[in-house]
């Protein structure tokens, strides 16, 4: 649940353009400099009548906790191990989080609700990098980008608020870290009556939250520190003072569920809307969103399970979105023009020139701590980036499910790929995606209930940081072969393998399917030969072209006819030799 509810409002925070204007669809447009500016009237898309079921993707959370069945934040443990590891990593972010850190966090709370703030589409721009980051949120609080604001932001975005959490949080009902779980303690000073423990606990959570021991202060409640109500007074997302609110107190926080977290969906719908659009700089853009989930975590609102779920939610909406074609031509791609032109002017150069010359976003959540079981979780490159957004996909919990299972990538997840491969097929997209998942068997994970291409195959195993920043081979056979993760994105092909012509001029097969593939498993460890393996047989056939190896004929036989000229020099003169 968010921090405030929302409320209509007229105008955004400084450049007095209406919300009705940024409200556009498939219809005429404006045009200025060749980039559709305003939509004449909004549009039917097919993915608006289809979102995905929250519900049916979480549903791995059931086997961690049964809810009572009436939203009353009461239910029964079910891994007692797995919801106290839940507890652990909460208290020991929030207890060491730094003090920038919470600021943060405060930030990413944020809705634009009255039209003078921000919200968590504009304060998370800093994973664009510090020059790219200032300009973008320039064009978003002063209605530059209309079309790219239209789609992404947290409060009417067509992806940005595509799909909400309510439904979950009410099926799933868990409490909230902060909660008491005595019913009788007494109401914390300026809370919502709603708020009083009397109403809203805990109390389910006393089995394994035991007094005095790790995360559990003596009278049974997990150790979480209030953040406090502050003024963002920096001017850094938008022109006004802006007033901070964690919300603890607040009817819609407290009486709401914590899984999944919509805060962590919201971002997510924002972050993979933007790291989609500019696939150059999306594992800096994941890695952040991360951040932004974590950040739910840093305030104590939420556990690193919510944070998991709410990523998960994020995936499946642009998954449907992107998967659109009416939408993603119409919609998607019209704002990656505006965006994409508009960074550019603001830059003075290309994308590409202006991405090298910034500073990439960087991050220090616990001044250089470490989490237990895990590492300081710092960003200070793509690489980094990458590693630290893995490790909150899973946050050290232990396997609760089966290991070693094939790879279960859900249907349309490919279309998330289309902007980082344009030129490689669904299927090999697929393919990547299946080579690029961690393994089965952790917390929220579904591949055991479900079959790779259902809608509701596990979103919780995709690590789209790695996925898109892949080093992809396109074999002969047309297969596709992730060689590296963690650098630029990019496609390369196999070369044909030319041998020399022996005596009689023939040369040895080409491009042969026996060909050790580039990822050979000989030298890896057995825990990643049985992730390889799964994912192998999972993926099939499913990474190759439509075309063949024909396109390569021309660079074999050119290479056999200098071959064979080589060897027909070298003889005239052995014979010239002989003579003299």
């Amino acid at each position: 649940m968010r921090s405030s509810t929302r409320r209509q409002h007229p105008k955004t925070a400084a450049g007095g353009v209406t919300r009705a204007l940024l409200t556009f669809g498939a219809a005429s447009a404006l045009v200025v400099g060749g980039l559709p500016l305003i939509a004449s009237a909004a549009a039917a898309h097919p993915s608006d009548d289809t979102k995905p079921d929250l519900v049916e993707n979480l549903a791995g959370f059931s086997e961690l906790w049964k809810s009572s069945g009436v939203n009353d934040l009461h239910g029964e443990v079910l891994n007692a191990d797995a919801l106290k590891h839940n507890d652990e990593m909460t208290s020991w972010i929030n207890q060491n989080a730094s003090a920038d850190q919470q600021f943060r966090a405060l930030q990413n709370a944020q809705y634009d609700n009255d039209g003078k703030s921000y919200d968590q589409s504009v304060s998370i721009a800093d994973g664009l990098g510090k020059r790219l980051g200032a300009i973008y949120v320039q064009g978003r609080q002063h209605g530059e980008l209309p079309l790219t604001s239209a789609l992404i932001n947290s409060e009417n975005g067509t992806t940005g608020a595509y799909v909400g959490t309510g439904a979950a949080k009410t099926h799933f009902s868990y409490p909230r870290p902060f909660l008491s779980v005595d019913p009788a303690a007494q109401s914390v000073a300026g809370d919502d009556a709603e708020c009083s423990p009397a109403l809203v606990n805990g109390s389910s959570l006393t089995g394994i939250r035991t007094k005095g021991i790790g995360p559990i202060d003596e009278n049974g409640n997990l150790k979480i520190t209030r953040v406090p109500v502050t003024t963002d007074t920096t001017h850094q997302f938008s022109d006004n003072d802006v007033v901070l609110n964690p919300g603890y107190g607040q009817k819609g926080i407290c009486t709401g569920g914590a899984f999944p977290s919509g805060h962590t969906t919201t971002a997510y719908q924002a972050g993979l809307t933007l790291a989609t659009l500019l696939p150059e700089l999306a594992p800096e853009m994941l890695a952040r969103t991360s951040e932004a989930g974590n950040n739910r975590i840093v305030l104590g609102v939420h556990y690193p399970l919510d944070i998991m779920g709410g990523r998960m939610n994020g995936e499946a909406a642009l998954a449907s979105r992107w998967a659109d074609d009416d939408f993603r031509t119409k919609v998607l791609e019209p704002a990656r023009a505006e965006l994409v032109a508009y960074l550019e002017k603001g830059c003075g150069a290309a994308l590409d020139t202006c991405i090298k010359n910034d500073t990439a976003y960087s991050n220090t959540p616990y001044a250089g701590k470490q989490i237990p079981g895990g590492t300081a979780q710092q960003v200070t490159d793509r690489t980094s980036a990458v590693a630290v957004y893995k490790e909150r996909m899973t946050y050290g919990f232990a396997k609760v499910g089966k290991s070693g299972q094939a790879a279960s990538v859900p249907a349309k997840a490919e279309s998330l790929l289309r902007t980082t491969f344009p030129d490689l097929t669904d299927d090999q997209r697929r393919a990547v995606l299946a080579q690029t998942e961690i393994e089965s068997g952790y917390p929220l994970d579904t591949t055991a209930t479900t079959k790779d291409g259902d809608a509701d195959a596990s979103w919780q195993r995709l690590n789209l940081a790695a996925a898109m920043s892949a080093k992809v081979q396109v074999n002969l056979d047309q297969t596709v072969s992730v060689l590296s993760t963690g650098t630029t994105a990019e496609v390369v092909k196999e070369a044909p393998v030319v041998t020399p012509p022996d005596d009689n001029g023939n040369t040895g097969d080409t491009g042969d399917e026996n060909t050790a593939p580039a990822n050979d498993s000989k030298d890896q460890q057995p825990a990643e030969q049985e992730q390889n393996t799964a994912t192998n047989q999972a993926a099939g056939e499913s990474g190759k072209l439509a075309r063949t190896g024909e396109e390569f004929a021309p660079l074999w036989i050119g290479a056999a006819l200098l071959a064979l000229g080589a060897t027909t020099l070298v003889l005239r003169r052995r014979v010239s030799g002989h003579q003299r």
